[in-house]
């Protein structure tokens, strides 16, 4: 029988033809901001907010139930997420000075534009750029670390000043004043909150969202008329990155009231339509059959315990803490994956991955080896997608990450340790001083207490030992994927 195939495969070949299963496929990231594991209805059941076309990649793909950020803030998980490097081994905070990716420094942009990709990026940067002036190129960001396109902002819909760049260039200066917003009944970093600064005359907050849709569509549009074309064959790379349901939130006028959930539930509703906007133009392209495409959000949601009282929604789906956090709201992200004729629908994973994970997973479906030097903490889960990987076998180890203001969690199978009390993060407490009898940091066992409720440390000091020693090793290693026990 294999005879027969390879022999058909090489008739097929020779008479001229490509056949699709031979075709590297077009790979599409979708990074939603600030979205909680339990916003979506395919994670939570109970959620308020409608997310039909989210819900439908579950339908239709792999649903993971153990995904994370490698940071529970913005920066933090975009670093990981190009570089497939741990944040806290860079200095990420500087993004408003520098860029945070070194030059030459691999990429998931570079490795699949290195194999002949178009690669494009939309949306939400926050990884700095060398600004030297709003009339002078803005170097060291998308196009310089292997996206042949990008049109975006620099971070955050609420963080100033506030404009649009094209490639390298800033589309129009922030040259407006706008003053600080706030809503009444939210937290201060809720609701329609952005920070006083400057604005460039041609953007609008509430514009941006559909504005990314739209050049998404372009980008997808103008690829397929190219390949209709006649033009050789050439493979998508696409990372979308809304900067949404971050701050501010601001639903359209159609899709206020669709939620329970309020303005947040709304804005998200508002967000799921986007997201199903670039699903039709894939169908429409005929490109969704042959594409792998990647939905997850950055990091854990704004939304405190007096949310879940008042609303009846849980954004964290059952989860402890929220943004910024070491407990797993901070980090365990929704992550979902279709990939037609591939990946069989409606499948669930419980295998621990992370953002990091993509440059090697994008590696060895480019049948390539990563150099010693880029992807230090990147392991493949390709297997996972094609549905070989035994379930007892984990593909990321030790998953290591830094909260968002002091501290460190490492994951080894069911076990989490801390080494801290207290969230390290938003969450109150922050941090909570050790008492001599007390424990001095953080056990849990997930599997059977996934909300961490019981800290295990007392009960079990010979596991938190193993991995207070492991955590260090991996942090002075400099790296974790060429590790060994």
């Amino acid at each position: 029988m294999r005879i027969r195939i390879f022999g058909f495969l090489a008739l097929v070949l020779s008479l001229g033809f490509e056949p699709a299963f031979a075709e590297r496929p077009n790979i599409v990231i979708i990074l939603v901001d600030d979205m909680g594991y339990g916003d979506a209805g395919c994670y939570n059941a109970a959620s308020k907010i409608p997310t039909p076309n989210i819900d439908s990649l579950a339908t239709q793909g792999l649903l993971f139930t153990d995904a994370h950020a490698p940071g529970p803030l913005c920066h933090l998980s975009r670093y990981g997420l190009m570089t497939g490097v741990y944040p806290f081994r860079a200095d990420t905070n500087q993004w408003r000075k520098q860029p945070s990716i070194a030059a030459g420094q691999m990429t998931i942009a570079s490795l699949l534009q290195q194999q002949g990709y178009e690669t494009s990026m939309v949306g939400k940067w926050h990884l700095g750029f060398e600004e030297q002036g709003f009339n002078k190129p803005m170097r060291g960001g998308p196009v310089d670390i292997g996206f042949d396109s990008f049109f975006g902002i620099r971070a955050s819909t609420d963080i100033p000043p506030y404009y649009y760049i094209r490639d390298r260039d800033v589309v129009a200066a922030p040259t407006k004043p706008i003053a600080a917003n706030a809503s009444d009944g939210w937290s201060p970093i809720q609701g329609a909150f952005w920070r006083a600064g400057e604005i460039a005359p041609n953007l609008q907050l509430k514009d941006v969202l559909p504005e990314f849709t739209r050049e998404a569509i372009s980008v997808i549009d103008k690829h397929a008329n190219r390949k209709e074309a006649g033009a050789t064959h050439t493979p998508l790379l696409l990372y979308l990155a809304y900067p949404a349901p971050h701050t501010p939130w601001l639903p359209s006028a159609n899709f206020r009231g669709k939620s329970k959930a309020s303005m947040y539930g709304d804005f998200t509703n508002m967000v799921d339509a986007n997201v199903g906007e670039v699903l039709e133009a894939l169908a429409r392209n005929r490109m969704d059959q042959n594409t792998l495409l990647i939905f997850t959000s950055d990091n854990g949601p704004v939304w405190y315990e007096q949310d879940v009282v008042k609303y009846q929604h849980d954004s964290s789906g059952g989860l402890r803490g929220m943004k910024g956090d070491a407990w797993e709201c901070g980090h365990r992200m929704p992550f979902l994956v279709r990939w037609p004729n591939t990946i069989a629908a409606g499948t669930v994973s419980q295998q621990t991955i992370c953002f990091t994970d993509l440059l090697a997973t994008f590696a060895e479906l480019m049948d390539q080896d990563l150099p010693d030097s880029a992807g230090g903490d990147s392991f493949s889960f390709l297997s996972i997608l094609r549905g070989e990987q035994p379930s007892d076998q984990p593909v990321h180890p030790h998953l290591v990450v830094a909260t968002g203001r002091s501290g460190y969690s490492i994951r080894e199978g069911e076990w989490k340790y801390i080494d801290m009390l207290g969230s390290g993060g938003f969450s109150k407490p922050n941090r909570v001083k050790p008492t001599p009898n007390g424990p001095q940091n953080q056990l849990y066992n997930l599997k059977i207490d996934p909300a961490e409720t019981t800290n295990l440390t007392l009960k079990h000091p010979e596991i938190s030992k193993r991995l207070k020693a492991k955590l260090s090793q991996i942090i002075k290693a400099g790296q974790s994927r060429q590790l060994t026990d």
